[in-house]
């Protein structure tokens, strides 16, 4: 529970430093692999969450809910961890 805790804080961290209107993104990794990008989108309040896969290709899917980002971004976690 407190990783989905760390999580929700550093996308609202993303929400309060792109008040300049600049776009912010944070990588998430589990044991130096970079599972996912995320970016926060101020013009259209919008987070981009990009999953790449083990090529490094990544796929965009927009959220418009922190909360629905969050458990996204848990979810590869764990999937990631437990391989």
């Amino acid at each position: 529970m407190s990783q989905l805790i760390g999580i929700v804080q550093r996308l609202k961290s993303l929400q309060e430093g792109s008040e300049a209107g600049e776009v912010q993104q944070r990588l998430f990794e589990v044991n130096g692999r970079t599972l996912c990008q995320v970016k926060y989108l101020p013009g259209k309040d919008t987070f981009e969450l990009e999953v790449y896969d083990q090529d490094g290709k990544g796929n965009k899917y927009p959220f418009d809910d922190i909360d629905m980002t969050a458990i996204e971004i848990f979810d590869l976690l764990q999937e990631a961890k437990q391989q």
